[in-house]
């Protein structure tokens, strides 16, 4: 059975993830509106009643935006550790679920294993989602490659990862100094450098897919790290996960090396960050 993903959002504008099998599926942060949300689930003909649990990765806005409303609407339990809990979202206290990094969390017939990264949030995690030995993982907001990163990202066969920022136009671009070393500095945002070193040192051989994410709209060109990659790619399928609009929807399957793209969500938006 194939894994499912897709990017509903991603960016300093709102962040939501899907990992899935035809049977339920978990939204990796709610950074959008619930009415967002939906409305992305909808055009890329995702139906949100196989959404089982929404797993928090910190709290910062872009990340949790939409959490109460979403997961209070439709009764979704919210895997957040106490930390993050107590700097973030406001929820209705039996919705919440406490995981713990490294310890597998079962969400029906999906594993969820979370881990710690370096981010200046109060607990910051990712997680890789896994199906039947098929692993997908989101691996954004890192300020740096840990070893638990480059441990995870060596078992997944498609990823979401953090590009953030272009070195040179980050140095060159109008935002303040202190700004500029937090966003470069090691609990800050991976660069197209960073990640492409992750990329090209750590990538498994059964790695199909790649999404590049949370791209800045000042210091990046999604062209740019597009054809970064590229010329690493080798077999691997490369996208751009945008702050606009979703990403198409692809089918991880371990028994073929280029899976297919499945679908392309509707009034797609070309990428423009």
């Amino acid at each position: 059975m194939a894994l499912f993903i897709a990017s509903l959002n991603s960016g300093s504008n709102g962040n939501c993830y899907y990992v899935g099998n035809s049977q339920d599926a978990v939204l990796i942060d709610a950074g959008l509106s619930c009415r967002d949300t939906e409305k992305r689930l909808l055009q890329a003909a995702l139906p949100i009643d196989r959404v089982r649990a929404i797993f928090v990765s910190h709290e910062h806005t872009d990340h949790i935006k939409g959490l109460p409303g979403l997961a209070n609407k439709y009764n979704l339990p919210v895997y957040i550790t106490d930390g993050t809990l107590q700097h973030g979202p406001h929820l209705i206290r039996k919705l919440s679920r406490p995981f713990i990094a490294d310890e597998p969390v079962i969400v029906g017939s999906l594993q969820v294993i979370p881990f710690t990264k370096r981010h200046d949030a109060a607990d910051p995690h990712s997680f890789m989602v896994g199906h039947e030995g098929i692993n997908a993982g989101v691996f954004t907001d890192i300020g740096s490659t840990c070893e638990k990163v480059i441990h995870y990202f060596g078992q997944c066969h498609a990823a979401f990862l953090e590009a953030n920022y272009d070195d040179a136009m980050l140095e060159n671009g109008i935002y303040p100094l202190v700004l500029k070393n937090r966003i470069r500095g090691d609990r800050g945002h991976l660069s197209n450098s960073q990640a492409l070193e992750l990329f090209i040192r750590y990538r498994p051989a059964f790695m199909t897919h790649l999404l590049l994410s949370h791209l800045s709209k000042e210091n990046n060109d999604p062209e740019l790290v597009r054809r970064l990659f590229l010329t690493h790619a080798g077999n691997v399928e490369i996208d751009i996960a945008s702050r606009y609009a979703p990403s198409a929807v692809y089918a991880i399957d371990q028994r073929v090396k280029k899976a297919p793209v499945i679908l392309r969500p509707q009034q797609m938006k070309l990428f423009h960050d």
